[in-house]
């Protein structure tokens, strides 16, 4: 289809009318052609004789590309399984012993490719000084006229704008540079996510970065029509001791060709549930509901009246809370006073047993029986209370934070196993299902980089980050059914590193009624973050239709039962129950982002392989158009279509091929109002 001007879109809009440029399929599968591009960048920049790898340091001075040629490689490959290769290329220091270690994996079934390069001093001293230390240093060529438009989203910052989409046109001299905002939180900010579609004439590449730290990536275009592409850990100037090691983030990048970014983004969603999503029994993580609990056993009974409703969650979930009576370790007088919440009297990890006699067995028990599981909240890395456990016993494991109390220094091995020791007994005391970790305040940065000599800098973040993921992998290997909740004050550390290990059933804390533009922002979140994480959850507690229904997804959750609200949480949990399983699939935006009050906003799940898929969409309270035209995507042309509007009793049918070209006509009377269409095979 043509491109419109922006006047004629608007034109159209107000109209009823949506114009998408995504063109019609069953199925989002990718070519053989894009498969082979990606084998092609990969031997270009790493298997081949004399390539240049995609990475970058400074040695002693001297730039990486100079000294590796002097430094002749070992490469190994080898097949992890039938979909994945992995490629080992190895570079080693005949004079200081310094090894460059590049692991590569390259897909079979998605144009992807992947690694990360590890530095180890193999030597009997120190090393030159290591800097600039770059996972991913590679150019790009345009090879056609146009110019590259790099899409991506703003990360978490507890407000209405996070997850909010952009595109940049990169310009001869533009250079574009994101990094979280100095916390170390790895999706955190205005500037913080670190995912990013790059668009250029005939194709492009998704990229990845796995590092749940401070990262830094930059888009620099030059005057001769390519663009170099820089990302790593932010800060590196540092010597390694003997036998001493560090890594670079994860970096992964998804090939893609044509225009049509939408499908690009979908196939970066496939490839993210296939091979990125943790698995427990050899299944990713499926559509669940929610309530929030206290974890005593007398709280049965309120889990039992939401089942007598009608409404059977999936998991209760202890959370820390606000106050002194929510929080369920002990907790001293510590450097917080009111109005400071007690939880931030963190680092004694221990079941109080004044509020808990029996610990929390009993309620777990309780709700096992039942069918559901038990989420329990933890943050072990901010120790706020300097009379806690860790402060009183173990000081020497604590990095000074700036903001106030301190962090347990995960790149310490006898504070990571004594850490891992201590909440896997737990786990296993308790009965836990899911592990959620949190990390609020300033985060860990200022305290990584405050504990680093001149000579140093960068190391206590790397050696932090490779502990705390080999933490979480303990924790996951001792309990193999164990699932983990990704947090950090919302949606603020979720990497592919994190991802790889959990799932966010909360990505945002910007999620309460007194939160200006909560409703319409979290229709945002939705329409920003679903181009990229397929699973993610809220929380809504409001109880009108237009409300409940903005937050509906893969993990959904609501407030108490009172007999007001009943009725309003039967319909809520009953309608995302049906919707949810759904927005695991490929995901259409069929209207501009927008959170306007005056405006539609609207989008489709489509699962082509089960022929179904939902439509949602939303009429905001100063929008004077009553109904839209959506044209919808991803469907089977000659196949009829039976559509259930969740408001109206009868359905209809429609074919596939008019829902793409003519569209789906929605009709919402209320002001605001919200529909949601189901749609399935007719037969």
């Amino acid at each position: 289809m043509a491109a419109v001007t922006r006047a004629a879109q608007a034109l159209l809009i107000l109209l009823g009318v949506m114009l998408v440029t995504v063109p019609a399929c069953a199925q989002v599968l990718p070519t053989k052609s894009e498969i082979a591009s990606a084998k092609r960048w990969l031997q270009a920049h790493l298997l081949a004789p004399g390539a240049q790898p995609p990475f970058s340091f400074l040695y002693g001075g001297k730039r990486s590309e100079t000294v590796l040629p002097g430094w002749p490689p070992q490469r190994r490959t080898e097949r992890l399984d039938r979909l994945r290769t992995r490629h080992t290329v190895v570079w080693t220091d005949p004079q200081s012993g310094l090894r460059v270690r590049c692991e590569a994996v390259e897909y079979a079934d998605y144009p992807a490719v992947e690694w990360t390069v590890r530095l180890r001093n193999t030597g009997s001293h120190d090393t030159p000084i290591l800097e600039g230390l770059q996972g991913l240093d590679a150019r790009f060529d345009r090879t056609a006229d146009g110019e590259f438009t790099l899409h991506g989203i703003k990360g978490d910052f507890c407000a209405a704008d996070s997850f909010e989409p952009y595109a940049r046109t990169l310009k001869p001299g533009a250079e574009a540079r994101f990094a979280p905002p100095g916390s170390g939180k790895s999706s955190d900010g205005p500037d913080g996510w670190p995912y990013f579609n790059l668009q250029f004439p005939g194709g492009g590449v998704v990229l990845a970065i796995g590092w749940p730290g401070q990262w830094a990536a930059s888009f620099a275009r030059d005057q001769s029509g390519g663009l170099r592409i820089r990302a790593g850990q932010e800060l590196t100037r540092l010597y390694l001791r003997p036998g001493e090691e560090i890594r670079t983030p994860l970096i992964a990048l998804l090939f893609w060709s044509g225009e049509d970014t939408v499908r690009a983004q979908n196939l970066w969603r496939r490839w993210f549930v296939a091979h990125n999503m943790p698995r427990v029994d050899g299944h990713t993580q499926q559509a669940v509901a929610q309530i929030q609990v206290g974890g005593a056993e007398k709280e049965i009974a309120n889990v039992q009246a939401f089942l007598d409703a009608g409404i059977h969650v999936d998991l209760c979930w202890r959370d820390a809370g606000g106050d002194a009576a929510s929080v369920w370790f002990p907790t001293g007088p510590g450097p917080f006073h009111p109005p400071d919440p007690a939880w931030l009297n963190s680092g004694t990890w221990d079941v109080d047993k004044t509020r808990y006699p029996k610990g929390f067995r009993p309620f777990t028990d309780g709700i096992h029986a039942r069918g559901m599981q038990f989420v329990l909240w933890f943050e072990p890395e901010r120790v706020g209370d300097p009379d806690s456990w860790l402060g009183r016993n173990h000081p020497e494991w604590l990095l000074p934070n700036n903001w106030g109390g301190s962090i347990l220094d995960e790149g310490n091995p006898a504070a990571r196993q004594w850490l891992t020791d201590h909440v896997s007994d737990i786990i296993t005391a308790e009965g836990l299902d899911w592990y959620r970790e949190d990390m609020n305040g300033g985060g860990p940065a200022p305290a990584w980089r405050a504990h680093d000599a001149p000579d140093r800098q960068g190391m206590t973040e790397n050696l932090y980050v490779q502990g705390h993921l080999a933490y979480w992998d303990e924790l996951l290997r001792r309990h193999p059914r164990l699932r983990i909740d990704s947090c950090a004050s919302g949606g603020r550390r979720n990497d592919l590193e994190t991802m790889r290990r959990a799932v966010p059933l909360l990505r945002s804390d910007f999620q309460w009624n007194d939160m200006p533009g909560v409703v319409e922002g979290n229709q945002g979140h939705t329409y920003g973050l679903s181009s990229w994480l397929p699973f993610q959850g809220t929380g809504v507690y409001q109880y009108q239709p237009y409300a409940y229904r903005s937050f509906y997804l893969p993990s959904f959750g609501m407030g108490g039962l009172t007999p007001e609200n009943t009725a309003a949480q039967q319909r809520a949990y009953g309608e995302c129950r049906r919707v949810a399983p759904l927005m695991l699939a490929d995901y259409y935006p069929l209207t501009p982002y927008s959170r306007d009050l005056d405006r539609w906003i609207a989008w489709q799940f489509n699962r082509p392989e089960q022929g179904d898929g939902v439509v949602q969409a939303f009429r905001r309270e100063r929008c004077a158009e009553s109904a839209m035209t959506l044209r919808l995507s991803g469907l089977e042309p000659d196949t009829l279509y039976r559509i259930t509007d969740l408001d109206r009793a009868d359905p209809w049918e429609a074919r596939g091929r008019d829902l793409m070209e003519k569209g789906l006509r929605v009709e919402i009377g209320d002001r605001p109002g919200a529909a949601i269409l189901l749609y399935t095979r007719a037969r």
